[in-house]
């Protein structure tokens, strides 16, 4: 990590902490007046200790004294005890900040940019890293004030009681942070590859653990867990190069610290015995003036010490804000939003001219294509697998890049309003993702203002409120639609898609996990809610579309056939799908009857 790079990721930490100011300071004011406190215990503590030895002041009358020193005691634990409070809240309120940042950002991003890594990747960015910040906003960066504040204010104290102590407190400051900045740019990159290596570790641990039954069907247990080790032995030795670098700042803090401290006392003990006769001022030296400047003397240094303690939170941050402020400032093209509202939404025509999908990367994905979506009609997208429908669906949703034109309603997709477009659409994907949460969480999915009667009556035409009415609205269901069978899965998202009652309907191989009795009931749905809807179905269910308005036939990324069912079902690739289709069929029949 070069200088100009850190310079530009702590300004950004900066920023971030600019959202918490009030807590910020809250914390700074606990610790001035903290500061103040403990001038006024260490001023009562050597008064006590020099009227009782020097002045044989009988103790009974420093009753007052001591009920001082107890006082200013527990005046510095709650200022210690508010700053712990304020510092926690000022951290928390910036994380909760940087994750909805990211959040937003992946939103707008969508599904083609997010697939392109890992989900354990996410979520050690979302978690891990935005955590590791937390210390650097309740600790680091307020302490960066009071390392000013508190020095200055002893100094003020010092310097009018013996100036020579006062000198050896200002010349010896300044070694702390110096040697602090010298172990912390080491720090910052020893943390940047840890973070590397737990993304990686995190992002393949996840993945495996999603495909562990194909893992143990094909026997690679041992070869992925050997995967495993190697991954995490990486993030060990990063893990421990962290560790000696924060343990070797301490130390040399330390050193410095009471090196300086030790200097103080070895300058009293002198003048003491009357070896040294100078730092004050026409009087002669008391115990006093000593005691106080000895007790003071830790704490003038304790200060820039807990900096240097907490300069490993700086070093954790930056490393942690490298890999989100890249993330947060990817120019993805598809994530810019328009301002244009979408214009008749209750007739939805798409057009594409030209038209050529990239990938987040600039790889050419599909294209140049050219077609018409008409308005209220139903159009199939065909091909094999690879010839670019994902790619096409993806950019008329907003997620991918394109060149060419690609209009909605006669607006450039680049140019919509992107929320306002895909709340007019209705989708039903080959996988439903049913989250964590009730059957009625998963339906309405966040949507305000539905009533019972909506979500009744859309159970029912999706045909889905028989075994709902079984099992309850209320009925738990966990990731990846865990408790139901993949049926009735598909029908509850499709009860989903109608209480959107989108005006254009993009249905994703709505039918091809399904056995024939669930496969029936949602393809009737599908017609019934369609009916007067603009829709986008790709399918290798090629039987069914005999009465589609329009077909494209895509393949390697271009549209090779177009037209309605019995116009192109004996030429070209289509009628060469059809025909593998049909002898699939009948070798499957033969099976059976066998």
């Amino acid at each position: 990590m070069d200088k100009q790079q850190r310079r530009h990721l702590t300004k950004w930490l900066k920023q971030q902490g600019k959202l918490a100011k009030k807590w910020l300071l809250i914390t700074i004011g606990l610790g001035v007046l903290s500061t103040l406190f403990l001038l006024g215990q260490a001023a009562l503590l050597a008064s006590i200790l020099h009227n009782i030895i020097i002045e044989n002041v009988d103790k009974h009358q420093l009753v007052s004294s001591f009920i001082g020193l107890a006082v200013m005691i527990v005046g510095r634990a709650l200022c210690t005890w508010g700053r712990e409070i304020a510092g926690y809240r000022c951290g928390e309120a910036v994380r909760l900040y940087i994750r909805q940042q990211i959040l937003d950002k992946l939103r707008d991003l969508g599904p083609a940019y997010i697939k392109g890594k890992p989900a354990g990747t996410w979520a050690a960015l979302l978690l891990e890293q935005v955590e590791e910040m937390q210390e650097f906003f309740s600790r680091y960066l307020p302490q960066m004030s009071l390392a000013v504040f508190i020095p200055f204010l002893i100094l003020v104290v010092v310097f009018p009681t013996n100036w020579a102590a006062g000198l050896i407190f200002l010349i010896t400051a300044p070694l702390v942070p110096l040697f602090m900045a010298l172990v912390g740019m080491k720090a910052a990159d020893a943390n940047k590859k840890n973070f590397k290596a737990l993304q990686r570790l995190s992002g393949h641990f996840y993945d495996r653990l999603q495909s562990m039954t194909t893992i143990r069907l094909f026997h690679r247990a041992e070869a992925e867990t050997e995967l495993l080790r190697g991954a995490s032995e990486v993030l060990r030795k990063s893990t421990m190069d962290v560790l000696r670098i924060a343990f070797l700042s301490s130390a040399v803090l330390e050193f410095f610290t009471s090196i300086s401290i030790a200097i103080t006392a070895v300058y009293f003990g002198f003048s003491y015995i009357g070896e040294l006769n100078f730092g004050y001022y026409g009087a002669g030296l008391t115990l006093f003036t000593g005691l106080f400047v000895l007790v003071l003397a830790p704490e003038f240094y304790q200060p820039l010490r807990d900096l240097g303690t907490f300069y490993h939170a700086k070093a954790q941050a930056l490393g942690a804000a490298e890999s989100i402020v890249e993330f947060l400032d990817a120019d993805v093209e598809a994530a810019k939003s328009g301002t244009t509202p979408l214009s008749t939404p209750d007739n939805i025509v798409i057009t594409a001219h030209e038209l050529e999908v990239f990938s987040p990367e600039k790889t050419k994905l599909v294209g140049p294509i050219s077609f018409t979506l008409d308005a209220n009609q139903t159009t199939a997208l065909v091909g094999p697998s690879g010839a670019g429908k994902t790619s096409l669906i993806n950019a008329i949703l907003g997620f991918l890049p394109y060149s060419g034109s690609l209009q909605i309603n006669g607006v450039e997709v680049k140019e919509l309003d992107l929320r306002q477009w895909r709340s007019n659409i209705s989708w039903v994907g080959q996988n439903p993702l049913l989250v964590n949460g009730s059957i009625y969480d998963n339906i309405v999915l966040g949507q305000q203002n539905i009533s019972q009667q909506d979500v009744a009556k859309a159970l029912q035409d999706a045909f889905a409120a028989d075994f709902v009415e079984s099992h309850g609205l209320d009925y738990h269901i966990s990731d990846r639609s865990g408790g139901l069978s993949v049926g009735q899965a598909q029908r509850l998202a499709l009860a989903r898609a109608m209480l959107q009652n989108g005006q254009f309907w993009l249905l994703d191989e709505p039918t091809a996990s399904l056995d024939a009795h669930s496969e029936k009931l949602v393809a009737k749905a599908l017609a019934d809610n369609t009916i007067g809807k603009t829709t986008l179905m790709v399918t290798h269910q090629l039987e069914h579309l005999k009465q589609v308005e329009n077909i494209l036939v895509m393949n390697a990324g271009q549209i090779v056939q177009s037209g309605q069912y019995d116009a192109i079902k004996d030429s070209g690739l289509f009628a060469q799908m059809l025909s593998s289709k049909i002898e699939i069929d009948n070798e499957n029949k033969g099976n059976l009857d066998a």
